[in-house]
């Protein structure tokens, strides 16, 4: 394998640039250094390694690409756009290596602004930017990144007609959106969702938020806000942040005209073909981030003034679906029932773009460990099961770290590579002496993953497993 890191794709988005769409980036001269990765973009702390201290530089627009050492051209290129909620994580926490040296790819992972920097909108910043993109900054890095990859992957063996755009949870909500931007169109060719919605903010909604962000900022509304805001540090922003959320896309907009969400609803989001899946216990990590890792796990009489507050319709056939007993504890019987919810909200996606699309759809469920890096080096016996995340570490490594799977499950994780290495050659995840994957129909039969091996497993089971007969009445999809 060999890797070039820290490639910029646009210029540093400081000073005048600061909440602008994103610039050309500068040229060089002569052999430039690729072996150190470029800065990750402005974000706070987190329990994954190497976020124990904020990240201030705005200096982060880079990309990485990584090839087989012995690869010819026109190979397939594989764009990660990775998650962390839209305000953090970057593209060096995804290592390809074990990716690319059993699938013939080009890969690449590539950085975007995160959090107010990357999404903040008020009336001041859209008239300062009168080319539409504010509140889309994030999404304008996405696709100027593309754009690098279209101008110049040949020189890396790749192939810029066969491109696929994948993401996880924050990254596959930024590909649906790529999925319905007239601007990203004909960057890349087929796209995979792991574990994220297709949704944006309303304008309203966005300003709102962002004028009550600016405030707390200390930047009036009217002449001056804009440049009050590129006046403050890094520091100060992230401070804001912590008080008024700015995280995702905005509909309504030059980049984003409709929200994905309702192009997905009529049938018209793509034509492109699509994997898309989640994992079975969805919510166990962030439920566990919010009770147990900070030392408050939930009480009986907590869990069920959440599920009162939470699902006041249907708060007694939660109980009686849930009871406590059956768990380990109040916190694990939440996270079950917020995971089983998403799960069938989930089912809906899949459903709504297999009318038009050609999908493949799948669910993660192994659950025998173990979890993501960041839980894993916890040694918490939290029973976590096949957690958001838990999936990633079954097709490269993630955050540096080579997890240690049994036999069956590095089984499991050779399959799923072979599917996802076949589906970046041609559209199609079908391999041989792998369990067919059909392709999705509504209410049709999806691949389940779990060591040692996919399943087909039809739309009812999954219904059945997760309750959705109850949740379709309780808390239907949007």
């Amino acid at each position: 394998m060999t890797s070039y890191k820290g490639i910029p794709f646009a210029a540093s988005p400081v000073g005048e640039r600061r909440w602008a769409a994103p610039q050309p980036a500068p040229e060089w001269r002569g052999v430039r250094d690729a072996t150190q990765f470029g800065g990750s973009c402005v974000q706070g702390t987190g329990w994954d390694p190497g976020y124990d201290k904020p990240t201030l530089t705005e200096d982060c627009l880079y990309l990485n690409v990584y090839r087989p050492s012995d690869a010819g051209k026109n190979l397939p290129v594989f764009v990660w756009n990775h998650g962390g909620g839209n305000t953090g994580g970057a593209g060096r926490d995804t290592n390809p290596d074990k990716f690319i040296t059993r699938q013939d790819v080009v890969y690449v992972t590539i950085n975007y602004r995160l959090g107010a920097m990357g999404w903040l909108d008020t009336p001041s910043l859209e008239q300062a930017n009168p080319d539409g993109s504010t509140g889309n900054f994030g999404l304008l890095d996405q696709q100027a990144a593309l754009r690098w990859v279209q101008r110049n992957i040949r020189a890396f063996g790749g192939d810029p007609d066969n491109v696929t755009l994948a993401g996880q949870s924050a990254g596959a909500s930024n590909t649906c959106a790529q999925l319905a931007s007239p601007s990203a169109r004909g960057l890349f060719d087929r796209a995979i969702l792991h574990s994220g919605g297709c949704s944006a903010r309303t304008p309203d909604a966005a300003r709102q938020s962002g004028e009550q962000f600016a405030t707390e900022l200390g930047c009036a509304p009217g002449a001056g806000q804009v440049a009050c805001l590129r006046g403050k540090s890094p520091a100060d922003v992230l401070a804001a942040q912590t008080k008024v959320r700015q995280s995702g896309s905005v509909a309504g907009t030059r980049v984003l005209p409709t929200d994905p969400l309702e192009l997905l609803k009529a049938g018209t989001l793509t034509k492109l073909p699509v994997i898309v899946g989640g994992t079975s216990d969805e919510s166990q990590q962030s439920v566990f981030a919010t009770y147990d890792y900070v030392g408050r796990p939930l009480t009986a009489a907590q869990l069920d003034t959440l599920v009162a507050t939470t699902y006041p319709a249907g708060a007694d056939r939660i109980r009686a679906t849930y009871p406590v007993a059956n768990y380990k504890s109040p916190t694990v019987t939440w996270g079950a029932i917020q995971s089983d919810q998403r799960a069938c909200r989930d089912q809906t996606l899949r459903d709504r773009l297999a009318r038009t699309t050609k999908t493949y759809a799948y669910e993660f469920a192994e659950k025998n460990g173990p979890p993501f890096v960041s839980i894993w080096r916890l040694d918490t016996d939290y029973p976590f099961g096949a957690t958001h995340v838990n999936d990633l570490g079954y097709l490269w490594d993630y955050l540096g770290t080579a997890l240690p799977f049994s036999t069956e499950q590095v089984d499991l994780s050779n399959q799923m590579i072979g599917y996802w290495g076949s589906f970046a050659r041609d559209g199609d995840p079908n391999v041989r002496l792998a369990p067919t994957w059909p392709r999705y129909t509504p209410q049709g039969t999806l691949l389940q993953f779990q060591a040692p091996g996919a399943t087909r497993t039809p739309h009812a089971a999954i219904d059945d497993a997760h309750h959705c007969s109850l949740w379709d009445e309780v808390s239907p999809a949007p």
